[in-house]
């Protein structure tokens, strides 16, 4: 038996970090053109067909409409295809389809489609193109933060959650400074602006395909085939007509979404899941709808810039604050905490607005600070539920219950949007701010219910009646020693 001086300190385990900075890397690419594209579709989309939100309602609506319909047949496509394939196919999709779209923007603004239905036809190709985008946007997001993660973090739960961390990072930097970017470009010339947009593109395309099959290669556990419940193959008699075999490969599909279905309502992870999908039923975000108000309130387009880079200041802020509090309560509680912040900070905000209704700028302002600190909460709540899902869904059924889960984040995404639809006056605005409100407020209570389910209590509620009880004798003593005093 070796003594205390040979004895091998024990080693933890630990990612190396060339595959984390090859991971990061491909992730930063993708999530940069993926950010300055959707930013840079917005402002082209008003540049080309100034005042009128039409256009630009129409190609977020096909967007989001994409999502909801098809996330599940992608979640099942990353559940059984080889991961290599499904990353690198959503790497080609995402950079050809916004090089060819950047091409129809670039043609539309020249205006070399003078012809009204020609240009409506560009217009309905641009939303097709865009609803690609954003579900290869999706696979890729799926695929790399919800799956390879986890297999190359392995069973080190402390370096998944810098992993996780580093990635929302990631996410929050090309947020704040990719829009700012092409914001920047479009301001000298739109041309510009779209020609960079398309060689970024055509550039990061070579980087991204070869650093995650790099990744790929390392780690022998990416390798790996999936393991995945093993459904009867459907027999087809001989001579089956093709329209048939259509209908039952449809019906295969349309049995396997439901299962998906009913497999995330039924599971342990579904509460902290929903109340993160239910964050994206919000007007406060420093999204178009919420620039477009404060700029008829009368803030000018660089104090609406320097207020979302505080915005995104503090979401880069939870990165660290959330990771911290989880290693100290736990994610479960970290959680409750969060969300009951970005509450506490949007009602106070919203009082604010309310009651300063007949001040424009003072209105707007506490709707500015308010939904500012709440960004704190918001992005770490989302990183507490993120690991609550991590760690509680099945390997197997990663992808299926994510793709679920993105589904009802754009649904509800869409409700935001339709709510400054149906509310689209500047003076109207205060019901959608009312309704994104009530809808973190759900939230919050959905991770109360789960707090409650999962450890039995929200409050020690016996370390309270310990406290008063050491109050009350600490009185107690006090008081007799006052009477005995001479």
């Amino acid at each position: 038996m070796a003594g205390p001086a040979g004895a091998k300190p024990a080693t933890k385990h630990q990612i190396p970090p060339r595959i984390t900075r090859r991971l990061y890397a491909s992730h930063f690419l993708s999530t940069w053109n993926s950010r300055v594209f959707e930013f840079g579709a917005v402002l082209y989309l008003a540049k080309i067909y100034p005042n009128t939100l039409l256009p630009m309602s129409a190609y977020a609506l096909a967007r989001g409409l994409a999502a909801i319909l098809f996330s599940p047949l992608v979640g099942q496509y990353i559940d059984s295809g080889n991961r290599l394939k499904v990353v690198r196919l959503s790497i080609v999709v995402q950079r050809l389809v916004v090089a060819a779209s950047c091409v129809i923007f670039y043609l539309l603004y020249r205006d070399l489609f003078p012809n009204a239905i020609v240009q409506n036809g560009m217009l309905a190709l641009l939303a097709a193109l865009a609803s690609f985008e954003k579900l290869a946007s999706i696979l890729n997001l799926v695929a790399v933060e919800k799956d390879w993660v986890v297999v190359v973090a392995g069973d080190d739960h402390d370096s998944l959650r810098v992993v996780n961390s580093q990635m929302r990072r990631i996410d929050l930097l090309c947020k704040l400074f990719g829009p700012l970017g092409i914001a920047l470009l479009d301001g000298i010339s739109t041309e510009l602006a779209i020609l960079v947009n398309l060689g970024m593109n055509v550039f990061s395309i070579i980087i991204e395909y070869f650093a995650i099959a790099r990744v790929y290669h390392e780690v022998p556990a990416l390798q790996a085939p999936k393991r995945r419940p093993q459904s009867p193959n459907i027999e087809r008699p001989s001579g089956e007509n093709r329209e048939r075999r259509q209908l039952q490969r449809f019906t295969k599909v349309a049995s396997k979404t439901a299962k998906d279905l009913q497999f995330y309502f039924k599971h342990r992870a579904l509460l902290p899941s929903l109340a993160g999908a239910l964050l994206y039923l919000t007007v406060l975000s420093f999204g178009g709808q919420m620039v477009t108000y404060l700029l008829s309130s009368g803030f000018s387009s660089t104090q609406v810039g320097v207020a979302r880079t505080f915005s995104v200041a503090f979401e880069v802020m939870a990165t660290w604050v959330a990771p911290w509090l989880m290693s100290k309560i736990g994610p479960i509680r970290a959680g409750l905490w969060m969300s009951s912040w970005q509450l506490t900070t949007l009602v106070a905000g919203l009082v604010v607005f309310w009651a300063f209704l007949s001040t424009p700028v003072a209105s707007a302002s506490g709707l500015v600070m308010g939904t500012i600190l709440s960004r704190v909460g918001l992005f770490g709540f989302d990183l507490c539920a993120q690991v609550i899902v991590q760690e509680d869904v099945e390997a197997s059924r990663r992808g299926a219950f994510s793709s679920v889960e993105a589904a009802l984040q754009n649904a509800f995404e869409l409700l935001s949007f339709a709510s400054t639809i149906v509310f689209s006056s500047p003076a109207e605005f205060r019901w959608p701010t009312l309704i994104s409100t009530v809808s973190v407020t759900l939230a919050c209570l959905l991770q109360a219910i789960f707090v409650r389910h999962r450890r039995k209590h929200l409050l020690h509620f016996e370390l309270l009646q310990h406290t008063n009880s050491i109050t009350r004798t600490t009185r107690c003593i006090s008081k007799d020693d006052d009477h005995a005093t001479p």
